[in-house]
């Protein structure tokens, strides 16, 4: 059985995103909806809807998706019983018709081929529902390591609502925990799983709404972005999860992390230790090389030198 889980927070997209729900040919789903104590009341809504499927609503006294999105995402899985599968879905965003009808057809090959993790198409949607990007596909079988590369030279995209994990290795694995949430997805796809394979239905889609309310949306909290983004790719550059060609394709990465918020002093010290410890040396030179432009560039600003 698949358990749809609702981190609520925002009233404004709401209704679409539960009617989405009702218009699934097939209803072989169950959802928990975890209302992160907004002041926003969804009631209204999910009573208007619970004759269209299975709903549990449940209101937490504590806002704790303020101070870790992924602990909000923790309990609201929490909520959830014997489901085997999961999908944690964005309060503001929209599945096609026939999501759910999509991942039982596949069930079989899921089983057979050991699937933890299952990904649809997608397409971005705006405040007033128009697509914004065209659809984006993927390969049927993928793995996750070759996905996040392509994400990384943005060849493609994804976020948490066009997935379906594997309940089990979600309790075992757990999403780490980086400011906002921000890349606690990307790194949920790799260790859910297990570094390999990603299933793909290209023949359903989830509609992703990009607005000022969502965190992709909002500019006001860059540096949190920025600390989440050098805590990921230095995670997976301590590992040995990735090629050497994929490595190179990392490390700027990590150097952008720095060089975006150079008052971070430890993130120096971090990316010099783990550049020795790895070899990277001609990358680690270019990285200093950018360090030293920047400051040679500030300080003839600062004396006003042309």
């Amino acid at each position: 059985m698949l358990a749809i889980i609702i981190p609520f927070y925002k009233l404004a997209y709401f209704e679409e995103t539960i009617q989405s729900l009702a218009n699934q040919s097939d209803q072989r789903f169950k959802v928990y909806i975890g209302d992160d104590a907004s002041p926003e009341c969804p009631k209204k809504i999910i009573e208007k809807y619970q004759d269209k499927f299975d709903v549990n609503y449940y209101r937490f006294n504590e806002n704790l998706g303020s101070k870790s999105l992924t602990k909000q995402w923790q309990r609201c899985i929490d909520l959830s019983k014997s489901e085997k599968w999961i999908m944690i879905l964005g309060d503001d965003d929209v599945l096609g018709s026939n999501v759910v009808a999509e991942f039982y057809k596949t069930i079989p090959i899921i089983d057979k081929e050991e699937i933890k993790v299952v990904r649809y198409s997608s397409q971005l949607i705006n405040d007033k529902n128009e697509n914004i990007s065209t659809a984006y596909t993927h390969p049927r079988i993928e793995k996750s390591t070759t996905f996040l590369i392509k994400k990384v030279r943005s060849q493609t995209r994804s976020s948490l609502s066009e997935y379906i994990f594997n309940k089990e290795k979600v309790l075992q694995v757990g999403f780490k925990d980086y400011p906002l949430g921000w890349h606690s997805d990307d790194m949920a796809v790799l260790e859910f799983s297990d570094f390999s394979t990603i299933y793909t239905i290209n023949e359903a889609a989830v509609f992703v709404r990009f607005s000022l309310l969502s965190i992709s949306g909002d500019l006001t909290v860059s540096r949190e972005k920025n600390k989440a983004k050098f805590l990921f790719y230095y995670s997976l550059l301590s590992g040995k999860f990735f090629s050497k060609d994929q490595v190179q394709i990392l490390f700027p990465k990590l150097f952008q992390a720095y060089l975006s918020d150079k008052k971070q002093v430890m993130y120096f010290l971090r990316i010099t230790g783990l550049c020795i410890k790895s070899g990277e040396i001609l990358g680690y030179i270019g990285f200093l090389k950018s360090i030293l432009h920047t400051f040679s560039k500030r300080t003839k600003e600062s004396f006003n030198v042309k």
